[in-house]
């Protein structure tokens, strides 16, 4: 028989996916503070500077009327100073209320100390509205995620906002195809990506290269031979290639090397740099390797997603949906390799006749365990000399034998003798 497992409850084992619920606040506080440092100090820097000069032409006997405007200009730059800290103090408040939230949320479980406890069943439940919100959110269904939240009471203890911005950004990049907001994330958090050797920020900065030297080529297509134009990159490359086109066309790719020496040349990437060169003498539409893959319309695609994984990184949000990761701890401990099996009678197989319960095999979530490891049992709970029945089921010959003399079945019933 089967051995029966403890009902007593582990916490520690059950938080190793809620890591997340806590770092997020703390990165979020953390990225707060240092905007308002940041306004402080830019603030400051420029109220003393002012003042210094007031206090100079005041003592030259300047006009009155001059150093009154002066100190009016100082006093209105400190209001809007006391307007954006008020801002930053609000929402350093509600992610302090987040936080003191989710440690509330996290101490519950540490109370409950049975699995069978009606506690426990309700702090299993507030966790599932938790995950079904972070997959909602992952998936771009915010206006649904924020509804579940709403109506669960979870709104602290899920990152609706976090996810919205992130979500803004991405679509910026994957529809938009613009690199703006992506630019400003990145400055924003440009200490955390530098030392992570993060290589967003560069991959960004090319495309803005190759998107310059496209439009330089577009508008040179019909203007014409306009001499030859020595392609000195500034890269450390001569290129000595005729560009034909316009002066705007010409523009926009003396544009794009000055733009290259500035953000690219400082890579130490030989290789990329040299592709980023070639640029300038192919142009679009002439399908050459590897500069095609360049112009390529899924390098967006490919910005949207390193966006994604370098946000979820420096968030410490994990790359796969949270009701994943718990779906596929779930489903290693009943997988067998049957489930997968091209024979095997299941609903996700569609040369199959019959249909079966097992919820690896059922079309949900079949695909989701293909990856999962197969189930490891210490034990087998097959019990010994067993008979199949023609209903199906199979059973221990001795449990057989057993319900038969309890019943009291004439000798044979069952198959048994």
């Amino acid at each position: 028989m089967a051995e029966l497992t403890s009902t007593k409850l582990n916490a520690e084992s059950h938080l190793l996916l809620d890591q997340p619920l806590l770092r997020m606040p703390y990165e979020l506080s953390r990225r707060n503070f240092k905007n308002a440092q940041r306004v402080i100090e830019h603030t400051s820097s420029a109220v003393t500077l002012s003042l210094a000069a007031t206090t100079k032409s005041a003592s030259k006997a300047a006009p009155t009327s001059a150093t009154l405007e002066s100190l009016d200009s100082q006093i209105g730059k400190m209001q809007d100073l006391k307007r954006r800290l008020e801002g930053l103090h609000d929402e350093e408040q509600k992610i302090h209320r987040s936080a003191k939230a989710r440690l509330r949320h996290l101490q519950d479980l540490y109370e409950v100390q049975s699995l069978v406890d009606v506690k426990y069943d309700e702090w299993s439940r507030t966790r599932l509205s938790r995950l079904l919100v972070d997959y909602l959110l992952r998936e771009g269904y915010s206006e649904s995620a924020a509804h579940l939240a709403q109506s669960k009471g979870i709104s602290e203890l899920v990152d609706v906002d976090a996810f919205v911005a992130c979500h803004r950004i991405e679509r910026s990049l994957r529809e938009g195809r613009s690199t703006a907001a992506a630019l400003d994330w990145c400055k924003e958090h440009g200490k955390e990506l530098k030392k992570g050797g993060s290589m967003l920020e560069f991959e960004l900065r090319l495309q803005q290269y190759i998107e310059l030297v496209r439009q330089g080529h577009e508008a040179g297509m019909g203007g014409g031979e306009m001499g030859d134009m020595e392609m000195q990159d500034g890269m450390g490359m001569n290129n000595g290639v005729s560009i034909g086109g316009n002066c705007g066309g010409e523009s926009k790719l003396v544009e794009a090397r000055a733009h290259a020496k500035k953000y690219l040349s400082t890579s130490g990437d030989v290789e990329l740099l040299g592709r980023a060169a070639g640029l300038l003498a192919y142009r679009p539409w002439n399908e050459v390797e590897p500069y095609a893959s360049l112009y390529s319309p899924s390098r967006w695609e490919h910005l949207a997603t390193l966006f994604l994984s370098t946000h979820h990184t420096l968030y410490s949000l994990p790359p796969r949906p949270l009701l994943h990761i718990a779906l596929s701890a779930g489903l290693s401990a009943l997988k067998t390799p049957a489930c997968h099996s091209a024979y095997t009678s299941s609903s996700a197989n569609a040369s199959s006749s019959s249909t079966t319960v097992c919820p690896i095999c059922s079309t949900e979530l079949n695909e989701l365990a293909r990856n999962v490891p197969y189930a490891h049992h210490t034990k087998s709970i097959v019990e010994n000399d067993p008979v199949v029945l023609p209903n199906g089921r199979i059973y221990g010959r001795e449990r057989l034998r057993v319900f038969n003399e309890k019943v009291g079945t004439e000798r044979g019933g069952f198959g048994i003798r």
